[in-house]
């Protein structure tokens, strides 16, 4: 399963109840954190999301509605008690900014806090089942884009079948990676009989906050979700442009450039408090347009 958890889908100031940029991306057993604005935790309560289940934790750039909840989850992580590994993939600036906050408040973390500076775009963590890259966003300070891959999933275990062909329990693991089963007499059990194609790898893509340019198409090519960011509507296109960020026809357009299935816009300003013209102004270009919604988990 991939999924995202929308935690805050409005820019720089909170207002109407929306708080700033923060997404859980669920991948399996697997939560990863993308950004972390002010108040995060707070909705991480308030959706009944696990700090303990995140590993990974992503931050695009060093605005402040894009990481100043990050030194108040990560304490709140190490007075609960956290023991394993934590990895933090950040622009090179804020492991300086957040060690003076460490010190200052002469903090000691009981877990071990692993640093990733994003230098160049590319592969930032692999495993068996997931993979995340980074890219480049156009915004007016450095930032990044992210995509999150699943790896193809495990075959699906049919459980009576292998019970039919005796295949012991603890070997069902390995069937899910596709192993056939030889009994002691020499007969092949072929995968097949027992398990299921696995669905097809699911992908995610985060452009962060960032001018209108069409190179972010080919970089979140045929993914099967994009969220981009839709600061404005298109009547102030010319203030989205002079601050570096875009609005709902310019994220639609990407979106429709870059042949992907579905998109999400969020980032919203705070001179709107409603927010379906975003969706009228963006479908018309491209129609799988929602507006990411706090506290809704969209299905990729």
């Amino acid at each position: 399963m991939l999924a995202v958890t929308i935690l805050g889908n409005n820019s720089a100031i909170p207002a109407f109840d929306r708080h700033p940029t923060s997404q859980v991306i669920t991948m399996d057993d697997q939560l990863f954190l993308m950004d972390c604005g002010e108040g995060t935790q707070m909705q991480m309560s308030k959706y009944k999301i696990r700090r303990s289940r995140i590993n990974h934790i992503f931050i695009s750039h060093l605005h402040g509605d894009h990481y100043f909840g990050l030194i108040g989850l990560i304490t709140s992580m190490g007075l609960l008690g956290r023991n394993q590994e934590l990895n933090l993939y950040a622009p090179a600036a804020l492991k300086e900014i957040f060690d003076l906050q460490l010190k200052v408040a002469d903090t000691q973390l009981a877990f071990s806090l692993k640093f990733h500076p994003l230098q160049q775009e590319g592969l930032v963590v692999k495993s068996s089942r997931f993979e995340v890259s980074c890219f480049r966003v156009f915004h007016r300070i450095e930032c990044w884009g992210f995509i999150f891959r699943q790896i193809k999933p495990l075959r699906k275990l049919n459980p009576v079948k292998a019970h039919e062909y005796e295949i012991p329990a603890s070997f069902f693991d390995r069937l899910k990676w596709g192993e056939d089963y030889h009994t002691r007499s020499g007969e092949v059990i072929e995968n097949a009989w027992v398990t299921e194609e696995a669905p097809k790898p699911k992908s995610y893509a985060y452009s962060a906050d960032t001018a209108y340019n069409l190179e972010i198409a080919s970089k979140v090519k045929a993914v099967d979700l994009l969220y981009h960011e839709a600061t404005y509507l298109k009547d102030l296109e010319e203030r989205a442009n002079k601050r570096f960020h875009c609005t709902s026809v310019q994220a639609a357009d990407i979106a429709r450039q870059a042949g992907v299935h579905n998109m999400l816009i969020g980032h919203f300003s705070s001179k709107y408090e409603k927010l379906d013209d975003f969706e009228r102004e963006a479908q018309p270009i491209f129609p799988n347009t929602e507006i990411a919604v706090e506290g809704v988990t969209y299905l990729v």
